[in-house]
């Protein structure tokens, strides 16, 4: 499984933890793709085939942002001012998640010690 951290996730200490687990782990700070607008972001994590991890809650809008289009999404909901161990719980809540089904074409909403799974909106359903 491919992953890409958004700027706001990027610490050392997650991307190795998720890396020890065995995941191939890309960071927006990484590539150099700071303050990259949303839509192009989530272009580039689609082209990449990695599923974007990120604290950004308004890739949650399925209908802008549907999950059939991209190798998945997560969004990680913490406290508004987080610790270390908030970080930690998450990356431990998702790597257990990853590990019993696949995230592709899903969006995930990790928060309060466990994952909540949205399904792709079809398009005539939106309509």
């Amino acid at each position: 499984m491919k992953l890409k951290l958004d700027e706001n996730l990027g610490s050392l200490r997650m991307v190795t933890r998720l890396r020890l687990a065995g995941y191939d782990v890309a960071t927006v700070r990484e590539q150099q793709l700071t303050s990259t607008p949303d839509p192009q972001l989530i272009e580039i994590c689609r082209r990449e085939g990695r599923c974007l991890v990120t604290l950004d809650r308004g890739f949650g809008n399925r209908l802008r942002y549907n999950p059939a289009d991209y190798p998945g999404i997560v969004i990680l909901k913490l406290p508004n001012q987080p610790k270390l161990e908030d970080f930690r719980e998450a990356v431990e809540i998702l790597i257990a998640g990853l590990e019993r089904s696949p995230v592709e074409g899903k969006l995930w909403i990790v928060q309060g010690g466990k994952i909540q799974e949205y399904q792709p909106i079809d398009p005539e359903e939106a309509d």
